[in-house]
């Protein structure tokens, strides 16, 4: 048995811990606040806290509020070039997955020269090494989905194509906040979305065949807490137990990302939402999943029990169609988003183009013919 593991992110958990951010070491002296183009970092007053707190510790802010929830390369280029000129050093992702992905890309970009699609090490990309790291990063989430806070990974969009990348040396956050009481704010559709994109996370990592006894041990939690806690928290927003809970596993999701990897369930979601920037990602990964955790139930019968048993029911697919009717989101509909049957077989080879090395960690190899099946089977 082998296995390295190194997390180096600082978390601060807890309901209240934004608060905390005003007594902690901050790794500069003027930050690029990097959030979303919508209204609710305002809106709920969550920026203004975050200024006075760092006015407390005398750091200067700028904000960038240009990100979409499919974060695009342009934008990554926009805030890298104000971190410059504002002499910015260091980058704060303040929102969901989005604003924090985007965050650590534009904390590469306002360090290295080039485009960013030239560091990209599939699809179009160059793959050039980061020779000058990336600027300090501080994660502030305010949804419970992606896990963004606990790894180095971050995913851009570049026309139609989609890609995770990251460097571990460089692109953890050095201080990442979770505090529930910032997400008591998002609607129950949202709530879900997220939440199961942070169940994918885990169950993809728990199958992939890298998986490690560590990330066994977070994926395993992860599945209990939001098969538990999910359907309380869409059910109530302002169940602030039931958003620990949740948050709480959405940050083990992050650490099974560290420790394992996502597998070609997020290659496949990634080519859809490349090609349809509003399906939300946490939408997309609910469509195909009864059908893609079909597709390999009988490859690894020991890992689905083990899922199962965490969800306390007879078997891994059963507890997850009656997870997604406890939480709404059963029936979700491809077609209601853009997509359509004949662009299923360009989704799979954009997925394989694009973001095939995740591919390589499933639990068995998937053809390209298996891949657009799934599709298949997930339309509606």
């Amino acid at each position: 048995m082998n296995f390295d593991y190194c997390i180096p992110t600082r978390i601060l958990f807890g309901a209240g811990k934004l608060n905390q951010l005003s007594r902690e070491k901050l790794p500069g002296t003027r930050a690029l606040i990097v959030m979303s183009a919508g209204t609710s970092m305002r809106k709920y007053g969550y920026l203004e806290r975050l200024e006075n707190l760092l006015k407390k510790q005398g750091v200067e802010a700028v904000v960038f509020d240009k990100i979409q929830p499919n974060p695009i390369k342009a934008h990554v280029m926009d805030g890298a070039a104000l971190a410059k000129e504002t002499g910015c050093d260091f980058v704060i992702g303040l929102g969901g997955g989005s604003s924090i992905d985007a965050a650590k890309s534009i904390a590469i970009m306002a360090v290295n020269p080039g485009d960013y699609w030239d560091y990209i090490l599939s699809g179009s990309g160059k793959g050039q090494p980061l020779k000058n790291g990336a600027l300090p990063i501080v994660a502030i989430t305010t949804t419970a989905g992606t896990g963004t806070e606990a790894d180095p990974w971050t995913v851009i969009s570049n026309g139609e194509e989609k890609i995770g990348f990251g460097d571990p040396s460089c692109t953890f956050p050095v201080l990442s906040i979770v505090d529930p009481e910032l997400m008591t704010s998002v609607p129950p559709m949202l709530t879900a979305f997220q939440g199961f994109d942070a169940f994918f996370h885990a169950s993809e990592g728990y199958i992939a065949n890298i998986a490690t006894p560590m990330s066994d041990l977070y994926a395993l939690e992860s599945i209990r807490l939001i098969a538990k806690y999910l359907p309380r928290a869409v059910a109530d927003g302002s169940d602030l137990a039931a958003r620990e809970k949740v948050a709480l596993a959405n940050t083990l999701s992050g650490m099974v990302e560290s420790t394992s990897s996502c597998i070609s369930e997020h290659s496949l979601e990634h080519a859809m939402s490349a090609f349809h920037p509003e399906l939300p990602h946490g939408a997309g990964l609910i469509m195909l999943s009864e059908a893609y955790y079909t597709h390999f139930a009988d490859t690894v019968p020991e890992r689905y029990q083990k899922m199962a048993e965490a969800m306390k029911a007879d078997s891994f697919v059963a507890g997850l169609i009656d997870l997604q009717q406890k939480c709404g989101v059963r029936g979700l509909k491809m077609s209601d988003h853009g997509i359509t049957k004949d662009e299923l077989g360009r989704i799979a080879q954009n997925a394989r183009e694009t973001m095939g090395f995740l591919f390589m960690f499933d639990p068995a190899p998937l053809s390209d013919k298996d891949a657009e099946k799934i599709l298949q089977n997930g339309f509606k």
